[in-house]
């Protein structure tokens, strides 16, 4: 794995794709599936139906200094796949911890993508965490998958307003000591 720093965040470089830090030329793609009902579902912050200005936002916050998050595209581009096939982030908490947050394209499903962009950034500890946290939907277990499989253990469970719900939905919470 190789590893580059841009903008002061760095670009991870796998196998099949990189993670890198946002362009605001992502933002068509970024908003052609942030805008899809079942990516919007399964976050915690994207509002359905997807108003204007708000990956427009999201991005500029993701470019600002200092910022709370570093979000990467999942970018196919070297195996000859889309440039934004998702995005995963990792947000600061206290006592030196993070927590991961990610969400894959509907075309890229089933592929293993979110599992190895979630290894990639356990391996690289691109913000030289101690711990990283995450959260999931109950519903949404094929997330749960990619943290076990990535080493996460569960914590509990909780509960967490979703935008694009608008409402309260029970969540998993796992962590993960590096």
């Amino acid at each position: 794995m190789n590893v580059q720093v841009s903008f002061n965040q760095q670009v991870i470089e796998t196998e099949r794709f990189d993670l890198r830090p946002l362009r605001r030329s992502d933002q068509g793609l970024i908003e052609m599936y942030a805008g899809d009902k079942r990516v919007a579902l399964n976050t915690l912050s994207i509002p359905h139906p997807l108003p204007p200005g708000v990956i427009e936002a999201f991005i500029a916050r993701a470019l600002a200094e200092p910022r709370d998050e570093d979000v990467w595209v999942m970018d196919g581009t070297k195996s000859d796949s889309s440039e934004v096939m998702g995005l995963i982030s990792l947000t600061r908490l206290d006592r030196n911890q993070t927590e991961v947050g990610y969400w894959v394209a509907p075309a890229f499903w089933n592929t293993h993508l979110a599992s190895d962009a979630v290894q990639a950034l356990i391996e690289t500890n691109p913000l030289g965490n101690d711990t990283m946290f995450a959260a999931v939907f109950h519903d949404n277990p094929a997330s749960a998958k990619v943290l076990t499989n990535a080493g996460f253990v569960y914590l509990g469970d909780a509960e967490t307003y979703c935008l694009a719900r608008d409402a309260t939905v029970p969540t998993w919470t796992y962590s993960r000591k590096l």
